[in-house]
């Protein structure tokens, strides 16, 4: 079993502080403690997805963990195409350098292992016909 945790931008993080600093300083100041008390359950939750977001090679599949909502399972021989994106759409990944999988016929999941080379090389391990499509390489396994 190899377990990869999610890499995560720094300018997200700080981002995610400011914003939520000012409205828990602002809801303080108004003494406005219902709201206080919602934003704080709020950054309890991301702090909660934050700790929980991690992908797991093990038994030929790769296990995507995002919190409680988000629990993917991918048969590693189904997986066509590894490559680089920059997408913003949702999904289990705590950065935008992530990598996009092509499993099965036409399903894709974005995610951003924080050591890519790694958790590819694990891929090519247990399926070498991979495609693999990204900066530090490109090429197909033969």
């Amino acid at each position: 079993m190899e377990k990869f945790k999610s890499k995560i931008d720094v300018w997200f993080i700080v981002l995610l502080v400011l914003l939520f600093g000012l409205i828990l300083t602002r809801l303080f100041y108004d003494e406005k403690w219902i709201g206080f008390a919602f934003i704080l359950f709020v950054v309890a939750f991301i702090a909660y997805m934050f700790s929980t977001t991690f992908y797991i090679i093990e038994n030929k599949k790769v296990f995507i963990k995002c919190g409680i909502f988000y629990n993917l399972s991918i048969d590693i021989a189904s997986i066509k195409r590894i490559s680089d994106s920059y997408n913003i759409i949702s999904s289990p990944a705590l950065s935008f350098s992530r990598i996009e999988i092509l499993y099965n016929k036409f399903d894709t999941v974005l995610i951003s292992p924080k050591d890519k080379l790694r958790f590819i090389e694990a891929i090519e391990k247990i399926n070498p016909q991979t495609e693999i499509k990204i900066k530090e390489k490109s090429y197909k396994i033969n």
